[in-house]
């Protein structure tokens, strides 16, 4: 795909731009705040639409799968978009085509049709692509290289505050009502229209800031012109460490509600409040990883925070009640550096190549919908015990890259 130059902020060739940092970082919190809460309110659809809609474990992962799949189909159209248009209008244009995927929920929920749904979660996901492929990469080239992976773990932790209050809105709003079935649709027409129009305000504020624009700043990051993308040992690998993991974040968050329900005997409803617990707890660990990643290695605690989840996944599907449910829950506190980690570490060194790499890495997040079907299918056909065995797994290839995968070893070019 094609390419934004790369360039550094505020450098002394443009000493003026360090004064335009609060309209650019208050955008990312806004940007990222929706992307969380919209993303994670899919965790209380799945339960939703299976009762909903009486769907066994594996259709109702469609919900995650469909939103999920659309990184890997748009990733790379999203990045030549971001190209043509710039990072604000890129944004704008995110903001823009979420809220009308948004919007389309009201039709789906007049016509009580579950793949109308799909389709409006399908477009509404094409819209966070886009946000996602604009900020990611403008985010780590805001200041130094070696505190990329701190500065994006702390924009993160707002994104987590959306994350965390999307459980608690969806339990109040949306599955309060999922005892009667002829209300199932209705429950979610309000909102997603006022989740449409907070977008549409979004987009319009973002138009009227000034934000720091990326231009080419010189010889700041030489690249050989015949080097290839995927010569990049880090990149390569990291790909598959971000596929991986999105999957397992994505699984465990899906089936948690279910998962709880089914090992505390109690209601959705009551479940799904205990989600809230699961994407608080990334909050709290994006905030303390922002500083830990100032002085700590961050491949050490990339791969440190993978064995704790693993240890913990463990120690959930060994034991029961209470101890389970909340081991289960504690997991979310070693994902919240995860993904800011991968992705630093997957970019270091490339240069020019850094926006095409951002494409192929939000290409990566289709793992969210492969690794949650996956799940479904297996909970459907086996136990919950066998089933996370899967994201287990996941998290066992996120301690190889951050022990090994993440070198950037030299790679002789043809």
């Amino acid at each position: 795909m094609a390419q934004i130059p790369v360039s550094q902020i505020a450098t002394s060739e443009n000493p003026g731009a360090a004064r335009n940092y609060l309209p650019a970082l208050l955008s990312l919190a806004a940007l990222y705040f929706m992307m969380g809460f919209i993303t994670c309110l899919n965790d209380t659809l799945v339960p939703f639409f299976k009762n909903g809609f009486h769907l066994t474990y594996t259709r109702s992962a469609l919900v995650q799968f469909y939103f999920f799949l659309t990184y890997g189909i748009m990733s790379v159209p999203a990045g030549r978009i971001v190209e043509k248009t710039g990072y604000k209008r890129g944004m704008v244009t995110g903001f823009l085509v979420a809220s009308g995927g948004a919007f389309l929920f009201f039709p789906a929920s007049v016509m009580h049709e579950y793949y109308l749904f799909l389709a409006a979660l399908f477009i509404l996901a094409i819209g966070i692509v886009i946000l996602q492929v604009a900020a990611n990469p403008y985010i780590t080239i805001l200041g130094p290289a070696d505190t990329a992976s701190s500065r994006f773990t702390l924009i993160q932790g707002v994104g987590s505050i959306g994350t965390t209050v999307a459980p608690i809105f969806g339990t109040w709003f949306i599955l309060s009502p999922l005892g009667n079935s002829e209300a199932s649709s209705d429950a979610v027409r309000l909102p997603y229209l006022g989740i449409a129009a907070l977008l549409i305000l979004i987009a319009w504020v973002v138009n009227s800031l000034r934000l720091p624009e990326i231009k080419p700043v010189g010889d700041v990051e030489k690249v050989e012109e015949n080097r290839k993308i995927f010569s990049f040992r880090n990149l390569k690998l990291g790909v598959w460490a971000l596929f991986f993991y999105v999957g397992a974040e994505v699984a465990i968050g899906s089936f948690l509600t279910n998962y709880i329900a089914d090992t505390l005997s109690v209601s959705e409803q009551s479940a799904n409040s205990y989600v809230a617990f699961y994407w608080g707890s990334m909050l709290v660990g994006r905030l303390a990883g922002s500083v830990l990643l100032k002085s700590v290695r961050p491949p050490l605690v990339l791969a440190f925070c993978a064995v704790a989840a693993m240890v913990l996944i463990g120690i959930s599907i060994g034991t029961s009640g209470y101890l389970a449910v909340w081991t289960m829950i504690g997991v979310g506190l070693f994902n919240s550096v995860m993904f800011a980690t991968i992705f630093s570490l997957s970019v270091n060194g490339l240069g020019k190549f850094t926006t095409q790499a951002s494409g192929l890495l939000s290409t990566a997040i289709v793992g969210g919908a492969i690794i949650s079907y996956g799940q479904g299918w297996l909970i459907d056909r086996f136990t919950w015990q066998v089933a996370f065995t899967l994201p287990l797994l996941c998290y066992l290839y996120i301690v190889f890259y951050g022990l090994d995968g993440y070198k950037t070893k030299p790679i002789l070019n043809s």
